[in-house]
């Protein structure tokens, strides 16, 4: 089974695995068992042993039954947790469809529906003005800088 996860290290047995991953990783308050892979950056997916993904390396060893044509999606929502009762296998069209978005962005502006698909926008609009309006600032800024340096004001 272990031979379905790409990027996996040949030298690791299911126990040795299992070891591996538990002794990298550490349980929250909120009972998720996350993981510290290659990176160090906290709620995105993580490589280990080797280079694979640590979510579905969990999902074989902690699971089993894993189908490869599937994706390996966390419950929880974080990325880089491996409780196996946070794991599950879902087609692509079924995970992306169960993942939640933030009713606003990321600067706290409430997002748009788009009328064509019933989900969020990708993109702010209210935030891709205001960066519009940074944008043409400067750059009116840098041509009276490159007249005023050629003496034409």
């Amino acid at each position: 089974m272990l031979s379905a996860v790409k990027g996996l290290s040949q030298y690791h047995t299911e126990e040795s695995l299992r070891a591996y991953l538990l002794g990298r990783s550490r349980r929250t308050e909120d009972g998720c068992l996350v993981i510290e892979g290659y990176g160090r950056r906290r709620g995105v997916h993580q490589k280990v042993a080797g280079r694979a993904w640590a979510h579905i390396a969990a999902y074989v060893v902690f699971v089993g039954r894993y189908d490869p044509a599937l994706t390996v999606d966390q419950v929880c929502g974080a990325a880089d947790c491996i409780e196996p009762t946070h794991l599950r296998q879902l087609s692509r069209a079924e995970a992306g469809r169960s993942r939640n978005q933030a009713a606003q962005c990321r600067n706290g502006h409430d997002r748009e529906l788009d009328p064509g698909t019933g989900r969020y926008r990708r993109v702010c609009r209210t935030c891709n003005r205001e960066a519009q309006r940074r944008w043409r600032e400067r750059e009116a800024a840098e041509v009276t800088q490159a007249r005023a340096a050629y003496g034409r004001l």
